[in-house]
């Protein structure tokens, strides 16, 4: 399983696209996140040609290096190699055949965001000028945030009740908004503010620190609370299609 080297924006389109293509071809619910990401950097692209950002090839790096992390993390767990432990916890239940596609998703946002995003921020600035990369951080998080609405009508397609269980009850909605947006976005932005002071012999001890606490999110997505896995088991009788079928499903 090899790669292309990551350099650009388009590199990383082109490797998620190929991850999700192995990912259907071998029934693999890994694929999931890929789709929804590749969707995220399809975004961020287009909103580098707008000018969307304060600092376009700034914000090219930092897609780059924060998309290099998850991509090294698949290549290397698929090669037996070492990863970090919230990667190693999402991808050891991509073959829990009782998660949802959305529990797939949140556990590879959990490790994406709560993480690797972080790390990607300090990796384009230092202590005296990260507070100019705030805004643009904040404007990756709103078009993840954009597309959550987009991922729920496509997870609604996949789930012919899910829409009507949804309006039902606002818990479900709460789990999968507030988990993927408010926790990622605000804990990815202080670990980032946090790790920048240390010097960079130190920074791995920090990062490992981070890394089990963040980890630890994986029973939050997995086993919630008693209502959620109620909601949950409900939704899984009525969920259709292959893994396949889904993953291409998220990726439109």
């Amino acid at each position: 399983m090899n790669r292309k080297p990551v350099n650009s924006i388009d590199d990383v389109i082109e490797i998620l696209d190929s991850i999700i293509q192995e990912s259907i071809k071998d029934e693999d619910t890994l694929g999931y996140f890929a789709a929804l990401y590749q969707r995220v950097t399809i975004e961020v692209k287009e909103g580098i040609k707008a000018n969307r950002f304060d600092d376009g090839p700034r914000m090219e790096k930092l897609d780059v290096i924060f998309a290099k992390r998850y991509i090294d993390a698949y290549y290397d767990w698929h090669k037996g190699r070492p990863v970090s432990l919230s990667w190693e916890k999402a991808f050891q239940q991509a073959e829990n055949k009782q998660l949802l596609v959305i529990q797939h998703l949140l556990l590879g946002m959990n490790a994406h965001i709560n993480l690797d995003l972080g790390v990607a921020a300090v990796e384009v600035s230092d202590a005296g000028s990260i507070g100019s990369l705030e805004n643009d951080f904040k404007q990756i998080n709103e078009i993840l945030s954009s597309l959550v609405n987009e991922v729920q009508e496509n997870l609604s397609s996949i789930w012919p009740f899910l829409r009507k269980i949804l309006s039902l009850s606002g818990k479900v909605d709460n789990y999968v908004v507030d988990f993927s947006m408010k926790v990622a976005r605000d804990g990815a932005w202080k670990f980032a503010t946090e790790l920048v002071k240390y010097k960079q012999s130190d920074r791995p001890e920090q990062l490992s620190i981070r890394d089990q606490k963040v980890a630890r999110i994986e029973q939050i997505v997995t086993r919630p609370g008693k209502w959620i896995q109620f909601i949950i088991w409900i939704i899984r009788l009525t969920e259709k299609g292959t893994v396949a079928e889904k993953t291409e499903k998220l990726t439109r």
